[in-house]
């Protein structure tokens, strides 16, 4: 396997539509990157006015990330993650927090943008020593995931799946559950889960933003309750401090007296 593969699937088909906004595109905004067009700057300028958090919430979900790989690699071993629901490439990145710190670590990135593929096989390359891949499929569709995924990665040993603002946009809480189940299902014994997304009952403004939003026409994102969010990882040995606002999960020094945000995550073993 090279360092930059690509299994195609529907969206290599696909033309970017600049008509209508994007999720992907306007966190890409909300990031400071350069990716989207002036519908999704105009959506992301419409959410901002009405709750300027959400540039907060994006930021410490991105730090999130960056933290839950770096224990993946640094602590628990693992050396393979499969990251569904990509978004655009932005800074630090699964594979580059991963391959900072062990260069041979493989990653399987999937989405089913037309955009996000063709900006992650422009941006995303792996280390000579590990694997960098690409999938061309949608989270409902977990077998074609898994499939794909293993012409990278080894799924008989231990795996990270990656599931990070992707299962807001599965609309029926109990489907989302399902799907992680699959994928989970798949993976082996000392493999982990990472979940984190957007939530309900932690601040009432953002909670009207995100309706708003999802009335406008774009792709709607569902937030979910921290209870719905935990039972994502039933099953699984969820790791302290639990499912919590991103922000406190494990905070950096610098960071000890972050406050709470409408964003959960939780990272879990597999037993």
């Amino acid at each position: 396997m090279t360092d930059h593969a690509t299994t195609p699937g529907p969206a290599a088909h696909q033309k970017i539509d600049t008509s209508v906004p994007h999720s992907a595109r306007i966190w890409n905004y909300w990031l400071g990157g350069t990716d989207n067009y002036p519908v999704d700057r105009e959506a992301g300028d419409a959410y901002t006015a009405v709750f300027p958090g959400i540039v907060t919430i994006a930021r410490s979900s991105r730090a999130f990330l960056r933290r839950t790989i770096t224990y993946l690699v640094s602590e628990a071993g693992i050396r393979q993650f499969l990251d569904v629901g990509t978004g655009l490439p932005t800074a630090d990145n699964t594979h580059e927090v991963a391959q900072r710190i062990a260069p041979e670590a493989r990653i399987v990135y999937v989405d089913n943008d037309p955009m996000v593929l063709a900006q992650a096989r422009t941006l995303l390359h792996s280390t000579a020593e590990g694997a960098t891949a690409y999938v061309d499929a949608d989270v409902l569709d977990p077998e074609r995931i898994l499939a794909a995924a293993a012409e990278t990665l080894d799924l008989t040993r231990p795996t990270a799946l990656v599931l990070s603002n992707i299962l807001g946009h599965v609309a029926d809480h109990d489907r989302a559950r399902s799907l992680v189940n699959r994928l989970m299902e798949a993976l082996p014994s000392g493999s982990y889960l990472c979940v984190n997304d957007g939530s309900r009952g932690i601040d009432p403004v953002f909670e009207q933003a995100q309706d708003a939003y999802n009335e406008s026409g774009a792709v709607p994102y569902n937030l979910r309750t921290v209870d719905e969010m935990t039972a994502y990882f039933d099953g699984l040995d969820l790791l302290d401090p639990g499912v919590v606002s991103v922000p406190l999960w494990r905070p950096e020094p610098a960071s000890r007296t972050a406050e709470p945000i409408g964003e959960h995550g939780g990272l879990a073993r597999k037993p």
